[in-house]
């Protein structure tokens, strides 16, 4: 009965100790894109000339393990973790001019944080999009630091508010005038549009789903095409 009892606390302040590390990075990640974000670009040249903030970011990331049955924790973790290793990756190769650049840059190199050895459409299409497949709005908080990428915010995704922030997010994106261009019965839409359309038409069409979240609505039969992706990076000069 005593060592049950000593397995249960271990087991309940082991928890405890757990969650409070993710409180520290999700506050020190806030402080990090609070700092190094400014509407939707990043300053990597400032972080490469100081990558102490963000390199003990990524190596208090590495020893952290989160739960997908503690879905909100699990997935605002990923989410920072994809975006800050993004912003890894750039500045390791800066100055560059796209992050396709650097051959692998997602498909390839491989990350330690949260425990995994992994690549960052691991992260994405794996742990995120793999584990949570009726999630469609990790399109929008995910930024692979191309211009063309909703832009990244300055701010970390937290647990408490992760809904709310993957709502606001959806609607800026579908709401900006450059990421849904409409002239007239015509309407322009992003490639992320096409290369996941699964994920958005699961309950109807691409113009169904916009229309959950755009103030002025498509019209329903409407000729949707993608124009090309803007690889530029997303760089705060």
């Amino acid at each position: 009965m005593k060592k049950i009892v000593i397995v249960a606390l271990f087991s309940f302040f082991g928890h405890l100790g757990i969650a409070q590390n993710t409180d520290i990075f999700f506050n020190k990640a806030d402080a990090f894109f609070g700092k190094h974000v400014k509407e939707g670009k990043v300053a990597y040249a400032d972080i490469k000339k100081n990558r102490a903030e963000l390199d003990a970011l990524l190596q208090m990331s590495q020893e952290m393990v989160v739960v997908k049955s503690n879905a909100k924790e699990y997935q605002s973790f990923w989410i920072n973790g994809y975006n800050l290793t993004v912003i890894k990756s750039i500045v390791a190769n800066y100055p560059i001019k796209s992050p396709l650049d650097k051959a692998g840059f997602f498909d390839k190199v491989k990350h330690s944080i949260g425990g995994e050895n992994i690549t960052l459409n691991d992260i994405e299409n794996k742990l995120l999009r793999g584990n949570f497949p009726n999630e469609p709005r990790f399109h929008f908080v995910l930024v692979c630091a191309g211009l063309g990428c909703p832009p990244i915010i300055s701010k970390a995704y937290r647990p408490s508010i992760l809904e709310k922030q993957l709502q606001t997010q959806t609607k800026t994106a579908l709401n900006n005038t450059k990421f849904i261009q409409v002239h007239k019965n015509r309407v322009k839409i992003s490639q992320i549009f096409e290369w996941y359309k699964g994920d958005f038409t699961k309950n109807g069409s691409l113009v169904d789903y916009i229309n959950q979240y755009k103030k002025e609505k498509l019209p329903i039969k409407a000729k949707v095409s993608y124009y090309p992706y803007d690889w530029a990076l997303n760089d705060l000069k």
